[in-house]
């Protein structure tokens, strides 16, 4: 997880993202850094985009105006792209959030990362999966939305129906096993990491756990070991497959 010192921008797509999605959003955006840059784009003058007004206001979320030049042609993707070059030439950020379920930012999404800079994107279970692929980590927004205090939360799957997963659980043991030492453990941090790069949207709220660690736990499948590594230090989690034999040193 990045610190908060690395800078992000953030940029919305209004005209595909709900304006109660704004506080979720950038509580996430929190976790892997500082939002320097908020901003909004949509043609403002239009009735569909009022409910977003409270939002910007709240959150201090820059509107960006830009009008519909042409029926049918999104010109706001543009402005959004174009704002996104600049940024990205201005050499002052991390990383960048962007925020659509639409496939015409994929290539943006891959320019960036060609850059070096890493890319958050936020969007519903219908983006496209090439614009999924472009990010180097890609949060749907329906799990953010999810409030325990207002509906009922989401239910974590049961160790027989993570079992029954078998994406899933390859995913967790290849990621393990890639990242494990000798001896079979491997550093949950390592372990996410590379689930990550494989696979750009898995969330282990997904299944109902709020952290890897639990969803790894919760499969019952794996070892894990917290380990200190020092007095006054945070634990660090270790995970081993239940299957892995140690290698006997002669």
């Amino acid at each position: 997880m990045a610190s908060d010192s690395t800078k992000l921008a953030v940029l919305i797509d209004a005209d595909n993202a709900q304006p109660n999605l704004a506080e979720a959003l950038l509580a996430e955006v929190a976790k892997y850094g500082t939002a320097h840059v908020k901003r909004a784009y949509g043609d403002w003058t239009s009735h569909h985009l009022k409910t977003w007004k409270e939002q910007l206001l709240t959150q201090s979320i820059q509107p960006i105006q830009q009008f519909g030049y042409t029926s049918g042609k999104n010109a706001t993707d543009s402005a959004m792209i174009i704002d996104a070059m600049d940024l990205l030439y201005s050499g002052r950020f991390d990383g960048f959030c962007i925020v659509s379920s639409d496939s015409d930012f994929t290539r943006l999404a891959a320019r960036i990362r060609e850059s070096g800079l890493i890319v958050y994107g936020f969007g519903e279970r219908k983006t496209p999966d090439p614009f999924v692929a472009a990010c180097d980590k890609f949060i749907y927004t329906d799990i953010l939305l999810a409030k325990p205090d207002e509906e009922a939360p989401r239910q974590p799957r049961t160790a027989a129906q993570l079992k029954q997963d078998s994406g899933l659980v390859n995913l967790l043991r290849n990621a393990v096993e890639a990242a494990s030492d000798d001896e079979g453990w491997a550093g949950l941090g390592g372990v996410g990491s590379i689930i990550t790069k494989q696979r750009p949207n898995f969330d282990a709220r997904s299944y109902g756990y709020n952290k890897l660690s639990e969803l790894i736990a919760a499969t019952s499948l794996f070892e894990v070991d917290a380990r200190s590594p020092g007095e006054g230090r945070p634990k660090v989690i270790y995970v081993r497959n239940k299957s892995k034999k140690p290698v006997t040193r002669e």
